[in-house]
């Protein structure tokens, strides 16, 4: 089952908001793509678990993704620990996958910078081959994602690096928006949240539009790294 992208979320729409647009390019150049939900998003002021699920489901089927998986890990109270860190663990060895992103480092939401480092331990130990793992009953091997890269979120924070998207923010949007009971719907009789104003939805695109713009395209999404990008040539850069 290897892929050439993990994607992990804290909650179901995480991944659509942050690179679902980069996940629908890459799908169409012909990667593969997992996408993998820590919690339920039980805890959501609008809509329900079930909701959530066949939401995730269809946002899943819009960008191209082939696998997608939930963790069942508790809605606000995970934490960064060993037994948290061996089913990423194992998550990582299943999908063996080349790049791994994952929540923003530092944000509004305290599961997004708590899935950030608790993803970004479990691929440094998925590596360790004296970490023993099942999955089914069969045993693992070691694994390490060649890199970990983090999505932005809420907070506006300055990225390492951008991805032209231009051709893709139509499929991220539809994503984004597959996930009917949190978003802005006019018509809704559910309580008002930061995320389902007609501003938040709006601001989705016009983040990737002021990125885009500073390199001189129409959208882009940013990313933060966790050790220097390399490039063979000068050349490479855009």
């Amino acid at each position: 089952m290897k892929v050439d992208i993990l994607a992990f979320g804290a909650h179901p729409d995480d991944v659509e908001l942050g690179a679902g647009a980069t996940i629908a390019k890459e799908v169409a150049n012909g990667k593969t793509v997992a996408i993998v939900d820590l919690t339920k998003g039980e805890l959501g002021t609008r809509g329900t678990e079930l909701t959530r699920k066949e939401e995730a489901e269809e946002a899943k089927n819009i960008l191209g993704v082939a696998y997608r998986e939930n963790l069942g890990f508790a809605d606000g109270f995970f934490v960064n620990d060993k037994q948290h860190q061996l089913e990423i663990i194992k998550m990582i060895r299943k999908y063996q996958p080349e790049i791994i992103l994952c929540n923003a480092i530092d944000d509004r939401h305290i599961d997004h910078g708590k899935g950030s480092k608790l993803v970004s331990d479990a691929c440094f130990l998925s590596g360790l081959i004296k970490i023993e793992t099942k999955l089914d009953g069969v045993s693992q091997k070691q694994w390490r994602p060649k890199q970990v890269y983090h999505y932005i979120q809420w907070k506006n924070i300055e990225p390492d690096f951008v991805v032209d998207v231009s051709d893709y923010m139509d499929i991220k949007m539809k994503s984004v928006l597959a996930y009917k009971t949190q978003f802005f719907d006019p018509n809704s009789k559910e309580p008002e949240t930061p995320i389902s104003s007609k501003n938040f939805t709006d601001s989705v695109k016009y983040r990737a539009n002021d990125l885009g713009r500073l390199i001189n395209v129409e959208y882009a999404e940013g990313y933060n790294v966790e050790r220097y990008v390399a490039v063979e040539s000068l050349f490479d850069l855009k």
